[in-house]
């Protein structure tokens, strides 16, 4: 089983006092866009990681089948919220779902899972991480091998050291679009995915 690690924690500080997740995108919320995409690319655990407005996030999924948990050290950076999440998962491996990218589909989703899943079979320590014309995106999928080294890890900025550290475990996944490049972190950004 994979669990889906959606960071939603974040105080959106370049969008001028806006939460960007609760923009509106296509009759939703971006974060709920983001949510339905990752259920509806059949992903079995869904873990929200709440903090800043966490009864905003809680309330606009709250239709969700998901998990929620707060994260009290939200502002210390990312790396808590990752860390927030894997406490609660479940799963063989997390995916590590940032919760702007509203562009990435559920068949994309699909294939990350079931590229994971092929993998894991083969080497236990797999990171598989998407691809697009050779440029590395997200979300990366973890195996649950990394619990602890996630756990510990003191870089506030995410994981990319616990990548660099594994480069042998890496298993590259090709994606047919740019979606897993793009995420909104202006209201410029936000303004072209809305066009």
């Amino acid at each position: 089983m994979l669990s889906a690690i959606v960071l939603a924690a974040g105080l959106s500080k370049r969008m001028n006092g806006t939460n960007k997740l609760l923009l509106p995108y296509k009759n939703k919320t971006v974060i709920a866009t983001v949510v339905q995409n990752i259920l509806d690319g059949g992903i079995e655990e869904v873990i929200v990681v709440t903090g800043h407005e966490e009864d905003k996030i809680k309330h606009a999924l709250k239709d969700f089948p998901v998990h929620f948990t707060y994260n009290h050290d939200y502002t210390k950076g990312i790396t808590t919220s990752i860390q927030q999440g894997i406490m609660h998962a479940t799963g063989d491996g997390y995916m590590i779902c940032l919760s702007d990218m509203v562009l990435i589909t559920p068949k994309e989703y699909a294939t990350l899972k079931d590229a994971f899943t092929k993998h894991l079979e083969l080497n236990k320590k797999c990171i598989c991480i998407p691809v697009y014309k050779n440029e590395k995106g997200n979300p990366v999928i973890f195996s649950s091998f990394y619990k602890e080294a996630i756990l510990k890890h003191e870089d506030m900025e995410g994981c990319k050291n616990i990548v660099l550290q594994n480069k042998e475990n890496i298993d590259r996944v090709d994606i047919d679009t740019d979606h897993i490049l793009t995420d909104m972190d202006s209201q410029d950004d936000y303004k072209k995915l809305n066009k």
